[in-house]
């Protein structure tokens, strides 16, 4: 076993193509008859999102690679100009899937339900033309800038991810060569335009087709010779130059600026573009052929979300969850005392978030709390927890808040933030050098009859009341001693310079995470030597940190059984022979994502079990500050032992990871059908309505080194 090199090349998946198969199973839940058409809509719709951001950073970090003739290869032993190659073959097969599913499954079943998405203007009604043409003046018109390019006018700044429509043209009787102008299809103004109803079939148009329809009144000194919409995505991965910054916070302003002024890395046109149009787009653009997409239907299927919001369609969507009280804490009790009687276990979104608000609400008026310190990674638009903590802060307590600046495309939301708390009255510091502080920790410091009483929140999601709603997540509400030591510990690193002597029951990244993680993996391998029970489930969003993924394979190899649910990301591979026949992994994509961070180590059957916020990859354990924290109390552990085994049991959402590096959903075959988003949020409302006691006892937990 000692010959075996777990490192070779050939028992990696290369990063990037891993988040193309990860799209593929998004994308496979537009494609699935048995959703609800309007869910089919929307998963659609997050798959252009998630593309989109994929450019903007995966995409354009190997091009800078290539720039800079960077060839060191990867752990899969592909150097960045391999990858853009095999990329370049894997999105575009994967964008032609996305155009076959809306046009060839999602637009005739909408029509079949009653909408009818008109695909080109041509094709009006001469009563709707009068209407759109109306429409267009009142209303699109005003806030059109139409910008023609010559010799005094030069090709103009085209905004990364905007909309725009490019025109050729030549001025009314004449014989000059052809001009370029453009214009920005304004994101301000909606992009689904709904028609005068006439009949029982709905039916609704796009914003950029009424622009071309009306193009001519923008330039009536020319003739439109042609016109068409095209998109471009630009380099947007910041490159902050944070030690040579003398105020990290204005750095970061001036580089987003630059986001808009990036490297053009992808164009989407509109399939059979006048040749001559999309020649003068490329010259001045700069663009590759590989990287020029011609699309068979609308740019940017991120709109399909706002069609998801028409009103009317309720029985094409899937019924609305509610999340649920957490039984431990009811409306209106006073969540310290609560927290005084034990730990609290949270899962979000099944239970509600609003407890995770209420203690920082309760904190922010109770006159025993002298402190309130958090971290902030990502924030909603109108956030509760920040306006509780602005109101500690006018109250006289002692506030103290990191918010992160660099939490990629919620900079300048941050900034906005961190302006606001300051002028409250809170300490901020804007982030670390060199690192992102990622993990999600809120200690709230209270004076009490024995003494000063540490409480801490610690969690695997942001503290984002919006995003709880959708995101699965685990929190944890405790006044243990020891974790409060060590919350006032991490606290006092974020603010200072200090460190403490010892830690107790917290690892923190980039300090020794890691090796905390390295060391649990091996802890079960040796067990599995000596012939003792041994078994790691883990589950997270991405997998792709070699020295984990060699402790992996050498667990494997020496017999340890190894259950991975990871969303994203995968670049383990399984089957091979000696070095991964006993590991499983699996992705479950649902209607909620999931995005807890779950370990569990057998340890001889006397099994821990971890919650974080990290993932096993290299930028969260040696390039974040994050935190990993035991869950120690017996039934919380149970708890979420249970939410492991139910993933595992998925038959409906789950897709299995095969051998040859693909994924298949599960064979259904001799197995009960399985929904594990569905049972929680069954779990969840049973809770609320019986008590925590009654369905713990109803759970069947599988023994551990058993389960199949």
């Amino acid at each position: 076993m000692g010959e075996k090199d777990f490192r070779n090349p050939a028992f990696y998946t290369n990063r990037e193509l891993s988040w193309i198969l990860f799209d593929h199973r998004v994308l496979s839940e537009a494609r699935d008859k048995t959703i609800p058409l309007f869910e089919r809509l929307k998963f659609l719709s997050i798959t252009a999102s998630n593309l989109d951001e994929f450019f903007m950073i995966r995409v354009a970090s190997l091009k800078d690679q290539v720039h800079a003739k960077y060839e060191k290869p990867d752990i899969a032993g592909m150097t960045p100009k391999e990858q853009l190659a095999a990329l370049d073959a894997a999105i575009h097969k994967l964008v032609d899937l996305q155009y076959s599913t809306y046009n060839r499954a999602l637009l005739p079943q909408l029509e079949q339900n009653g909408l009818h998405v008109i695909k080109h203007h041509e094709d009006l009604t001469p009563e709707e033309a009068a209407f759109l043409d109306q429409y267009f003046e009142e209303n699109v018109y005003p806030v059109l800038t139409p910008m023609a390019v010559d010799s005094s006018r030069p090709f103009p700044l085209i905004r990364n991810k905007s909309l725009n429509i490019g025109a050729l043209m030549r001025r009314k009787n004449k014989e000059e060569e052809l001009d370029f102008a453009t214009v920005q299809v304004p994101s301000v103004l909606a992009r689904i335009v709904e028609l005068p109803a006439n009949g029982n079939v709905r039916r609704v148009i796009l914003l950029e087709e009424i622009i071309e329809r009306n193009i001519q009144k923008l330039f009536l000194n020319y003739d439109i010779i042609c016109a068409y919409p095209f998109r471009i995505m630009r380099n947007a991965d910041l490159t902050i130059e944070e030690d040579e910054a003398a105020d990290l916070l204005k750095e970061i302003e001036k580089q987003l600026k630059k986001r808009q002024r990036g490297e053009a890395i992808r164009l989407e046109i509109e399939d059979g573009m006048d040749k001559r149009l999309l020649k003068i787009l490329r010259k001045e653009l700069g663009i590759e052929e590989s990287n020029i997409y011609a699309i068979d239907g609308p740019l940017d299927l991120t709109f399909l979300m706002k069609m998801y919001s028409l009103d009317g369609f309720e029985h094409l969507k899937a019924p609305k969850y509610e999340p649920q009280q957490v039984p431990r804490l009811p409306a209106g009790c006073n969540i310290f005392d609560e927290i005084r009687k034990g730990d609290i276990l949270l899962h979000h979104p099944y239970q509600t978030f609003a407890p995770v608000v209420d203690f920082i609400r309760q904190a922010s008026v109770d006159p025993e709390v002298l402190a309130i310190k958090q971290t902030l990674y990502r924030v909603s638009g109108n956030s509760p927890i920040i306006a509780a903590l602005a109101q500690a802060a006018e109250n006289g307590k002692q506030v103290s808040v990191l918010v992160e600046l660099k939490a990629r495309f919620d900079e300048e939301n941050n900034i906005v933030w961190a302006k606001m708390l300051e002028k409250a009255g809170c300490h901020v510091i804007y982030g670390l050098v060199g690192l992102k502080t990622h993990s999600k920790i809120t200690l709230v410091v209270r004076r009490e009859e024995d003494g000063i009483r540490r409480y801490v929140h610690l969690g695997t999601g942001n503290y984002n009341d919006a995003t709880a709603k959708l995101y699965t997540d685990i929190g944890l509400l405790t006044c243990s001693e020891t974790i409060g030591e060590d919350a006032t510990a991490v606290f006092n690193m974020l603010s200072g310079y200090s460190e403490p002597l010892k830690w107790n029951s917290l690892a923190l990244a980039p300090l020794w995470l890691k090796d905390r993680f390295l060391y649990l993996i091996g802890r079960e391998k040796e067990f599995a030597r000596e012939g003792r029970p041994a078994r790691i489930i883990a589950k997270m969003n991405s997998l792709c940190d070699p020295d984990i993924i060699e402790a992996l394979y050498e667990a494997s190899a020496a017999g340890v059984r190894i259950d991975l649910i990871v969303r994203g990301i995968c670049c383990l591979k399984v089957g091979i022979p000696g070095v991964s026949e006993n590991i499983t992994v699996r992705s479950i994509v649902g209607n909620f994502l999931e995005h807890a961070r779950i370990f569990y180590f057998e340890n001889d059957e006397r099994y821990e079990i971890y919650c974080g916020s990290a993932d096993w990859m290299p930028r969260n354990l040696e390039r974040r500050v994050e935190i990993l924290f035991p869950v120690e109390k017996q039934e919380l552990k149970e708890e979420l032992l249970h939410i492991l085994q139910n993933q595992l049991r998925d038959t409906i959402k789950a897709h299995v990871l095969q051998a040859d590096g693909s994924y298949e959903r599960v064979d259904k075959r001799g197995k009960e059908s399985f929904h594990s988003q569905e049972a929680f949020c069954q779990e969840a409302m049973e809770l609320t309505r019986e008590g925590q006691e009654e369905v713990a006892s109803r759970r069947t937990f599988i023994p551990e080194t058993h389960h199949e």
